[in-house]
């Protein structure tokens, strides 16, 4: 009997060890994240010196009206078209989810953004931007950027500019801080070790395409059926 108490003992502090080890692999996957990308998060008038193809804005959830972006959302478009209209990059990419048919982030952020008076013609519609790491492979892959301003919030940029700068995507980033709760932050640690794992094995982008360079007309990517397959 003593015996197999001592089993346990042992199993038990195996486990311990083992849970030990995972948990300082995760904080120091975020670590490598934010540490990697601080000096990368910049003020407005860096990011106009930094000389961008364009400035890209990742996604976030919108209404069920079809027409009104969260405040999280509303925050990164307010800041993207301020500097869009402070010439910090002639172009806006939009990157959101519109996989499915009955929800569609790119086009409430298009609509938004011609609203407030940026050009149709300027703005760009990422429709398969579904998850972060999709949102950069793809403006890699598809879209053709080298040189991206990234606008979300500041939690959220240190995996987004890793993730370009993974990918080969020169990058910096300017915060929409306005407002941030702690589930996102909760939740962020969690999708850091994500991206870390997607950037080392390399995954693809869930969905493919086409090459659209973003120096044309923004209106060719309106609808998603007429995308380059």
């Amino acid at each position: 009997m003593r015996g197999f108490f001592r089993l346990i003992g042992r199993l038990v502090r195996l486990a311990i060890t083992l849970a030990v080890l995972v948990a300082l692999l995760c904080v120091g996957m975020n670590l490598v994240v934010t540490l990697t990308t601080a000096g990368d998060i910049v003020s407005s008038e860096k990011a106009d010196a930094f000389d961008a193809d364009c400035i890209l804005v990742l996604g976030c959830s919108v209404y069920a009206d079809g027409k009104t972006p969260s405040p999280m959302l509303k925050d990164r478009l307010d800041t993207a078209i301020r500097l869009y209209k402070e010439g910090v990059a002639p172009k806006i990419l939009m990157s959101g989810d519109h996989s499915g048919q009955y929800y569609n982030e790119v086009k409430v952020m298009k609509n938004y953004a011609i609203d407030k008076g940026v050009p149709s013609e300027d703005i760009f519609c990422d429709h398969y931007g579904v998850t972060t790491y999709d949102s950069f492979k793809r403006a890699k892959d598809v879209f053709v950027l080298e040189r991206v301003v990234v606008v979300t919030q500041k939690y959220h940029l240190y995996r987004g500019l890793f993730d370009a700068k993974w990918l080969g995507i020169k990058s910096v980033g300017v915060a929409s801080d306005m407002r941030v709760g702690d589930k996102e932050l909760m939740r962020e640690f969690f999708g850091r070790l994500k991206d870390f794992t997607f950037c080392v094995l390399g995954v693809d982008a869930q969905y493919a395409g086409g090459e659209i360079p973003v120096d044309g007309n923004g209106d060719i990517t309106n609808d998603r059926e007429d995308l380059p397959q």
